[in-house]
């Protein structure tokens, strides 16, 4: 593996530990504050609710220098759209406004769509940096609502977009949004929240010229290139300290919505000084359903995994950008699960296929460090996406929703209890601001009491969750870990899997993990998330070893807050 100019290059004059501490503080605060601006100016509940979003700033060459508190399989994938729309566009000028959520193009799922902004020195045209907003839209199109369909193909996944210029020297490129506008169900909601994503870039924008003019731009572009190098050699000392070897572990994806699965995914994981090669090869080939992960999908979570070892292993945050990762390298068979080819659908890949692909790298990196490693969490988002007419207005509407599980225990804790896990770190839509936006009632969102690993840490608790339409409407499912719970670690037992549920006229039957229906005014949709892997042997004492935290289920019919 070459070692990369950056890599190689000194320190400069502003690279003196307090100064790169100052700046590194000063390059995620603006990417925190494009995120609070998103969240503020956006029109979607999934969007200022959940924070399903992500911001950050790239230096000129397009390198990560720093990303907000946000979600994992945005951030990871987002220096491949920033990489090929400037390979595409070229250097943004002023003014520009780049648009893309194009899979194969840097992308992650079609609802993903990146608005991207060149920063240029307020008296010149210096190029100072870029700035970024990623936010999943609750419709793009497609052949059903929400975008996130059953569906072989990509073109019946929603609208794609390839890197194009929503913005030219300052004026909004009316054509380009009127076409986008023109193929969603909500196009008020769209407009408003790709206005709000523009707002975090004038913010973010706004904030690195105030910092180029405080400190001088000079310092500044010295500054972003003293922390991707400090980042890479943070990461390599991290992964010095995993023993050298050759880790190889499988997991599979139960199934593609089709009535392909298992579908297994291989990764040997190779360590040596310092440097880390994860091969892929032997993963399944690309399936009909939409759980092919494209490349960006597959590098997010593989640099969300590295990053996390290397930051425990050495006691200490890598700089919020991660570096560049030179230290990391990925072979990835083309056309498979972890490598998707056009036109291969893909809404599942981020969101459940980025899950699975995290689990087998923890386990390969299980082997290598046992005492460190967590067991697996719940493993899916549990994502729902529901459409039709709301008769309260008469208009369309489409809600989103990923659903919280149990956290895999660890060495020397418990397992978290309903929350999101490793590639989202959204919230759940408050249930006043759920039942406020959509003809839906919530009537139960409790823990699934019991259901995280027993073990020496027991793993956390998944989540109960019934919700009740009120009008006629469409409902996708896509989920995993339906027939096994994830598995525990160290001798800990496996979290409970999870289970989909309909009930109608006061019938109930269980739902496939993926799958589109038509509910009706009355029915409920009942969800019920995984638990997470318990770690280590559970004490032979009764009573040790149970779900932590003494959480009880609700009533069915009621609210848990």
């Amino acid at each position: 593996m070459q070692t990369s100019d950056r890599a190689q290059s000194g320190p400069s004059h502003s690279a003196d530990p307090i100064s790169l501490e100052i700046y590194r503080n000063l390059f995620t605060a603006v990417a925190e504050e494009m995120g609070a601006t998103l969240r503020r100016s956006a029109f979607s509940p999934n969007i200022k609710e959940r924070r399903d979003y992500s911001c950050a700033v790239f230096s000129p060459d397009g390198a990560p220098v720093a990303q907000g508190d946000h979600m994992p399989v945005h951030l990871g994938a987002m220096p491949l759209s920033v990489a090929t729309t400037l390979r595409e566009l070229g250097p943004l000028s002023p003014g520009d406004i780049a648009i893309l959520n194009d899979p194969y193009a840097g992308g992650t799922h079609l609802p993903d769509i990146t608005l991207m902004a060149p920063v240029h020195a307020d008296h010149h045209a210096r190029l100072l940096g870029y700035v970024a907003a990623r936010a999943h839209h609750s419709d793009v199109g497609g052949s059903s609502p929400g975008s996130m369909p059953l569906a072989n193909e990509i073109y019946q996944e929603g609208l794609r977009i390839p890197p194009l210029l929503l913005s030219e020297g300052g004026s909004r490129n009316r054509a380009v949004l009127r076409l986008i506008l023109a193929n969603v169900r909500t196009p008020e909601e769209r407009e408003g929240d790709l206005d709000a994503q523009q707002a975090a870039l004038y913010s973010g924008a706004k904030r690195l010229r105030e910092i180029a003019d405080r400190r001088g731009e000079d310092a500044m572009l010295q500054a972003m290139e003293a922390l991707l190098t400090y980042g890479d050699r943070l990461l390599r000392a991290g992964l010095a300290l995993v023993p050298d070897g050759r880790y190889e572990a499988e997991s599979a994806m139960e199934d593609d919505g089709f009535g392909s699965g298992p579908v297994p995914i291989r990764l040997s994981l190779e360590i040596a000084g310092g440097e880390v090669l994860a091969d892929f090869s032997g993963s399944a080939a690309q399936t009909r359903g939409g759980i092919n992960a494209v490349e960006a999908i597959t590098t997010a979570a593989t640099r969300y995994v590295v990053r996390c070892v290397a930051e425990d292993l050495l006691g200490t945050p890598l700089p919020a950008g991660g570096g560049a990762m030179e230290a990391l390298s990925l072979e990835l068979p083309e056309a498979s699960v972890v490598n998707a080819a056009p036109p291969a659908s893909v809404a599942a890949g981020n969101v459940e296929t980025s899950q699975r692909i995290t689990d087998v790298l923890l386990l390969a990196f299980a082997q290598a460090l046992p005492d460190r490693v967590p067991a697996l969490s719940q493993g899916t988002m549990n994502n729902i996406t529901v459409g039709g007419r709301d008769e309260r207005t008469g208009h369309p509407f489409t809600y989103y929703e990923t659903i919280g599980g149990g956290i895999g225990a660890g060495p020397d804790r418990a397992g978290l209890s309903g929350v999101h896990s490793h590639m989202t770190n959204s919230l759940n839509t408050p249930i006043e601001a759920l039942e406020h936006a959509y003809p839906l009632r919530v009537l139960r969102h409790s823990l699934r009491t019991g259901s995280g690993g027993s073990g020496r840490h027991a793993g956390g608790d998944g989540i109960a969750r019934d919700l009740l339409f009120l009008c006629d409407a469409e409902v996708t499912l896509l989920s995993e870990r339906r027939k096994e719970g994830p598995p525990g670690m160290a001798g800990g037992g496996a979290g409970a899997p999870g289970e989909d549920v309909l009930t109608s006229h006061g019938e109930t039957r269980s739902l496939p993990g993926k799958g589109s229906l038509r509910v009706k005014a009355g029915d409920v949709l009942g969800v019920r998330t995984p638990g997470g892997g318990g770690w280590g042997p559970a004490p032979s004492r009764e009573g040790l070893g149970t779900t932590p935290g003494g959480s009880h289920e609700s009533e069915p019919g009621t609210k848990s807050p």
